[in-house]
């Protein structure tokens, strides 16, 4: 197994670090989402529901999904690509298994169904919605 190292580069402290004379600001008018008092939506897929926590005009989205134990979620397409992080749990996405902790890139145009057996909470990023294989 190839190992990786996850230490930042000087270059990802060149870009967040203010330049000489300049200072840090605060962001105006980002928005802070506080996911505890969120609503759970269910998806029309049995045990899947999910609180948006960020959507634009484009249909880029990013969202805490919430798996329940033994859910299968049906074969899509991912157009644009896919982010998934796992917060808590275990989530099989095509052949990956993968547990808390861990990340997967979906490339655009890759297809795969994705399941949990004991339940999953995950965050997703999508630049565009997935496409639904099965009816």
């Amino acid at each position: 197994m190839a190992s990786y190292d996850a230490s930042p580069g000087v270059g990802v402290y060149a870009t967040i670090r203010p330049h000489e004379g300049e200072t840090m600001t605060e962001p105006s008018g980002s928005p802070v989402v506080h996911t505890a008092s969120a609503e759970w939506k269910p998806l029309p897929i049995p045990g899947v529901s999910v609180k948006s926590l960020r959507r634009d005009a484009s249909g880029h989205s990013t969202s805490l999904v919430r798996f329940e134990p033994g859910t299968r979620f049906p074969a899509h397409n991912h157009p644009a690509g896919e982010e998934v992080f796992v917060v808590e749990g275990d989530f099989q996405v095509g052949r990956h298994r993968l547990t808390a902790g861990d990340y997967i890139y979906t490339p655009p145009g890759e297809k795969h169904a994705a399941s949990t057996e004991g339940g999953c909470l995950i965050i997703v990023t999508l630049p565009r919605p997935v496409e639904f294989l099965e009816g």
